[in-house]
């Protein structure tokens, strides 16, 4: 009898090692220790890589974990945010993206992963106004001025952004459609190159991001003419959105994500969120996002989710209605 009870304590024993052994190699259990790394499908330099960088210098300072940022581009983000969908779900492969490879792209080619269900939402980190702007020695000084021109001229001026399939591309045609005008958009590989063009004259106007164009806008070479965002932005307080133009349910607006593989723990998701959103609300973390055009949202876990869902469901209905297609 003693050596069956002994025997029975000694299984129960090794059963519970063997169970906290499987929790402790279990690839859903939060890292403790270890890097921490964020691909982003982009080249460094950029806004994505400088947002992500200086994140997760800061996480290191608050939290003593090595972040290491791989820059993955390629395929208009699509191969880093691959790589994030097939990373093991712990918590040490995150990703940092933009609308397109969630909103846009899924509509437009069949990809290796489901924007809705391959990843988990950690939060919106950052918002970024888009505007439409011009040489400042264009004969258009407001958004009404270009519309009217391009109604009188059909197909023969030009809108410069990054494409195709920009998050600029697809409110290029959301614009057309809902000012009833023809214009032709000039796709460029980035945005250096776009804003060169319209400084050249080559190009009638530019949409893009607030923060691609600020120096120019603030010396004086190039002219805003509308915000593409629901609201006016305090950086430009006297630019009218396109919205109060007199296209009321207009809106385009960027956005940089954080994300995690699919089925990684809501509780690794959670200290996740925390670490970021405490991360942005340092005074010199958002001094230093302001100056690039980059605002904090704060939006996390849930209504993340929900928004993106929103904003999928939104865009593909746009995709379709105008018969949107990438050469």
């Amino acid at each position: 009898m003693a050596f069956q009870r002994n025997g029975s304590r000694l299984a129960a024993s090794a059963s519970a090692l063997l169970i906290v052994f499987a929790l402790f190699l279990s690839p859903s259990a939060w890292p403790q220790t270890g890097p921490i790394k964020i691909i982003v499908p982009a080249p460094a330099g950029g806004v994505t890589d400088v947002l992500t960088r200086l994140l997760g210098d800061q996480i290191h300072q608050m939290h003593g974990r090595t972040i290491v940022i791989e820059n993955r581009p390629g395929a208009t983000t699509v191969i880093g945010t691959e790589a994030v969908a097939r990373a093991t779900s712990d918590g040490s492969t995150l990703l940092v993206n933009a609308p397109p490879a969630f909103v846009i792209i899924p509509h437009l080619r069949r990809l290796n992963y489901d924007p809705l269900t391959s990843f988990e939402p950690v939060c919106n980190l950052v918002k970024f106004p888009t505007v439409i702007v011009v040489n400042s020695t264009s004969p258009y000084h407001t958004l009404a001025d270009l519309i009217e021109a391009a109604r009188a001229k059909p197909d023969e001026l030009t809108l410069a952004s990054i494409g195709p399939a920009s998050l600029t591309h697809i409110g290029f045609e959301m614009l057309k459609r809902a000012t009833n005008t023809k214009m032709i958009f000039v796709p460029y590989a980035g945005a250096a190159p776009a804003v060169s063009a319209l400084l050249g004259n080559h190009v009638t106007s530019y949409f893009g991001n607030y923060a691609d164009v600020s120096e120019q806008l603030k010396a004086g070479e190039l002219r805003a003419l509308a915000v593409a965002s629901r609201t006016r932005v305090d950086l430009l307080p006297d630019l009218l959105t396109i919205a109060e133009s007199g296209y009321q349910d207009y809106e385009v607006e960027g956005w940089f994500g954080l994300f995690a593989p699919a089925k990684t723990p809501k509780e690794t998701i959670s200290d996740l969120a925390g670490w970021f959103t405490a991360a942005m609300q340092v005074p010199d973390v958002r001094a230093k996002l302001a100056a690039i055009g980059l605002f904090p949202t704060e939006m996390c876990g849930a209504d993340f989710a929900a928004f993106i869902r929103r904003q999928y469901e939104e865009y593909g209905r746009v995709i379709r209605e105008v018969h949107f297609k990438v050469q």
